[in-house]
């Protein structure tokens, strides 16, 4: 009985899974205009600001592209 219920659901299209449009919570609530204005700072990124460590990677990343960017150069 519980078989033939199941394959009467699967049949019926009961199970349709989830939406083939994804919704955002903060486009729903605000006018576009809103989302435009707002302004984005990197270094206070969703109320956490960049730490020293952060700040060491970043200029330690960009310490390295320098030195493979001027062995490629000067060899």
């Amino acid at each position: 009985a519980d078989y033939k219920q199941l394959g009467f659901n699967l049949r019926s299209n009961i199970f349709q899974g989830g939406p083939l449009e994804t919704r955002s919570l903060m486009k729903d609530s605000y006018t576009p205009d809103i989302i435009q204005k707002a302004i984005r700072d990197p270094k206070n990124w969703h109320g956490r600001k960049t730490d020293e460590l952060g700040k060491w990677h970043q200029k330690n990343a960009l310490n390295l592209n320098l030195q493979r960017a001027l062995e490629d150069k000067y060899g």
